[in-house]
């Protein structure tokens, strides 16, 4: 039967936008009942003065004044009886004015839509402009049309010029950002810092001045205009000072609507919206770091012509993907300073390299340009002409000797193959030293920091980062992660598209224009990620992220310990834990050659040492598994009943590549029950009335969640033979242990739903097994 139509009347009806522009139109309505027009007054008038005069006929709500021209205002009053009150006086004259008082005119209710920041919708433009493009016979034509989309001109660059503030004595005004930073595009948000320094010494000279005098007030200190007049800005709270600027944005800045102040940021700044611009805006108070920071970028466009092109790319790039572009200013998605600083580590790397470090630039400056911000030594020349040029002639796009494909051919193909092949699980990077950091060395920082945080509670001490997925630390405040909102989901999203825009540069469809007029070069490199249908082949193969902050506390010592060691150290734990979820957990039985040792890729680096002295021991740590009865499966040793980690037998030591893949001699395993149907019903049946945990949280109860179905279940008919080949991988790309898995036996076709349990029980229960410490020592 069809629908009833008034059923999605009543949905629509019931909605929250239905009842939002109800909302909106009611109120609008009664403002209308209950306001006046009045013209015929100058800019001089203030709110103050009208409301005053108003009060004669009625209590007055508000009053809404032109700030444009400053000739007319709205008078809302509580009641109607007062509107009638007001327009029946025959004439209004106030300060040797005559106004004119007439009703509202009443207008229908409509609603206009938000006007988008960007102008001119980019996306919108590369498709009305795709059929050209794709006719266009090179790479570099293609990047300078899409460059010219994106350029923020001179023109719009000088937007903040319409805040020439000189509401506060002394006081300067100063952009950065996205506006200044020769990075803007089109539609970016004005960012301005309100230096009140300057502001502070004189007022409290005027104060001083005041006090000497007595009785006698100094007219520029205590006017009842002066902005200062209500607030000592030696003693207000930041929270005070913006309090007051945002009221100064309502009353007095011409076209600016929507201020209102957001004291939860990082930097605390007051928001607002440039109506006759069409622009967001922050002002903040104590941000000296943004300025330098956007000095620093400024010294970078003007040292390497590349840079500017291949940021818009990458952000746009990036954008595309819907790896960028928070909506509302916060989120878990890259912001382009990151990506700026991302392109600018990568051509730190180059070889030879496109940029300085950060420390070479601070090497190459003078004496009267040392700077030092709250701490950080934020020195850097202050023209480009001090930076020698750099060697690297490497083209922004074109590969420049075909058939040759490698990343090394351009610049922006080598972004992506330089990061899709970077650790970031194990790397923290630094662009003052130009190079990634381990992440271990970080991991006692910050509990270093919390130990003095308990003891020196009151003493100012600079902080470690925040760790995070990506960790990319700020060129002078190295306590800041730049990235540090990015979550897993969003830090595997820009791995994933790194990895195959890389695939793609390095193949002919992205340097040679297509005969049959379809896409290729920048247009499909640019091509939003629902449009490109990616298919990639099942892999029997389980992922174990190196994730430092997850890790117990005396495993992180135990890493750092280590050093440049650590990966190999925790793929050793890593392998333990795998050991103790298969056989003590899941009743697996397990065996491994008599000669397992740690084996290196052949790709891996030549050079090699010896691992340090805690890798000597792997199995002091964990409960051998229970006997199973007689083994049938292969021809290989049992793990004896003294030990629980095949990694290496005693007396070996496993080698330690710095780069590289390492991996142990796989492990013949047999599963002759299903342990992994049913776990659920069994974990509440075992639980009962106490509170219910979440899989893979408890290795004890999971043991016996196994062991219920080892007894009360009929077992396989024939045993579940598979092969686990444990492997690491890092330096060279994202730190992790792989499982590779094969079945050799499967009679009972039972192997893909094992592998699929396996997927997401695994990882859970090798985190835990480590927290436990069950990882070996």
């Amino acid at each position: 039967p069809e629908t009833d139509p008034f059923v999605y009347v009543d949905q629509h009806v019931k909605g929250r936008k239905h009842q939002t522009l109800t909302t909106v139109r009611d109120t609008r309505k009664n403002q209308e009942e209950h306001s006046v027009f009045v013209s015929g007054i100058k800019p001089e008038i203030s709110q103050t003065d009208i409301s005053e005069y108003f009060q004669q006929f009625g209590a007055v709500t508000d009053v809404i004044m032109d700030k444009g021209k400053g000739v007319f205002a709205i008078v809302q009053f509580s009641e109607t009886e007062s509107i009638q009150a007001a327009l029946s006086c025959v004439e209004h004259r106030m300060k040797g004015l005559k106004l004119r008082v007439k009703p509202r005119e009443k207008k229908e209710f409509k609603l206009i839509p938000k006007k988008k920041n960007n102008p001119q919708n980019l996306q919108q433009v590369l498709d009305r402009l795709r059929p050209d493009l794709c006719q266009l016979g090179s790479v570099r034509a293609l990047k300078l049309v899409n460059i010219q989309i994106l350029w923020l001109n001179d023109k719009k660059n000088q937007r903040f010029s319409v805040f020439n503030i000189t509401w506060v004595t002394d006081s300067q005004i100063l952009p950065f950002g996205s506006s200044v930073n020769t990075f803007g595009v089109h539609s970016c948000d004005l960012d301005l810092f309100l230096d009140l320094e300057n502001t502070k010494v004189f007022q409290a000279r005027a104060k001083s001045s005041t006090e000497q005098a007595g009785e006698g007030v100094s007219d520029d200190a205590h006017s009842e205009d002066s902005i200062l007049s209500d607030i000592d800005l030696s003693t207000a709270s930041p929270a005070e000072v913006l309090d007051l600027v945002a009221t100064i944005l309502k009353r007095c800045v011409p076209s600016v609507h929507k201020v209102h102040v957001v004291s939860t940021a990082r930097l605390p700044v007051v928001k607002f919206h440039h109506h006759e611009l069409n622009l967001q805006g922050d002002i903040t108070l104590n941000n000296r770091l943004g300025v330098r920071n956007t000095r620093f970028l400024q010294l970078c466009s003007g040292v390497e012509e590349r840079l500017r092109p291949l940021v818009y790319t990458i952000r746009y790039w990036a954008k595309q993907k819907q790896l960028a572009g928070n909506p509302s200013g916060s989120g878990p998605l890259l912001n382009n300073y990151a990506l700026t600083l991302l392109v600018f580590f990568y051509l730190q790397n180059c070889d030879p390299p496109v940029l300085p470090t950060v420390d070479q630039l601070r090497d190459m400056s003078c004496e009267e340009e040392e700077c030092v911000i709250e701490g950080w030594n934020c020195t850097f020349p202050s023209q480009p002409i001090a930076v020698p040029p750099c060697k690297n002639t490497q083209d922004l796009c074109n590969i420049t000797k075909p058939p040759c494909f490698l990343s090394s051919g351009s610049l922006l193909a080598g972004f992506f193959s330089f990061y899709a092949q970077f650790d970031f699980a194990g790397s923290v990077i630094s662009l003052r030293e130009g190079r990634a950091l381990p992440i271990t060395k970080f991991l006692s920082q910050n509990k270093q920091d919390e130990t003095m945080q308990e003891e020196q509670p009151t003493k100012s001490h600079l902080p470690g980062p925040k760790l995070g997925p990506l960790n990319l630390l700020d060129p002078f405040e190295l306590s800041h992660n730049v990235a540090g909102n990015l979550n897993e989901r969003s830090h595997r999203s820009f791995l994933k598209e790194c990895q195959e825009a890389d695939k793609y540069c390095r193949s002919l469809q992205y340097q040679h224009k297509s005969t049959k007029g379809k896409s290729w070069g920048l247009v499909r490199l640019l091509t939003p990620h629902m449009e490109v249908q990616q298919t990639k082949p099942e892999q029997l193969a389980i992922s174990i992220p190196f994730k430092a902050t997850s890790l117990p506390e005396k495993l992180q010592d135990e890493l750092q310990v280590a050093g440049d060691g650590f990966r190999l150290l925790w793929f050793q734990k890593v392998c333990c834990a795998v050991e103790v979820v298969l056989k003590t957990v899941l009743k697996c039985l397990l065996h491994a050659p008599a000669d397992a040792v740690f084996r290196e890729d052949p790709a891996a680096a030549e050079g090699t040492e010896t691992a340090s002295a805690s890798f000597n021991s792997l199995n002091d740590s964990t409960e051998s598994a229970d006997s199973q009865g007689e083994v049938t499966v292969g021809a290989k040793r049992p793990l004896s009943s003294g030990s629980d980690c095949s990694v290496s037998p005693q007396g070996k030591k496993p080698r330690l590549a710095k780069r590289g893949h390492h991996e142990v001699p796989p492990w013949t395993c047999a599963q002759k029950h299903m342990v992994w149907a049913g776990r659920r019903r069994v974990r509440r049946e075992l639980m009962k009335d106490a509170e219910c945990k979440p899989e893979g949280s408890c290795v004890d109860l999971e043991s016996q969640v196994s062991a219920y179905i080892v007894e009360k279940e009929p077992g396989l008919k024939q045993p579940l033979e598979f092969k686990v080949q444990p492997q690491m991988v890092g330096g060279t790309e994202n730190t992790k242990a792989l499982l590779k898995m094969e079945p050799s036996s499967d009679g009972a076709g039972v192997f893909q739903d094992f592998f699929h349990f396996l997927e997401v029980f695994l990882p859970k229960m090798v985190e835990t097994v480590l927290e436990k410490g069950g990882g070996g020592s």
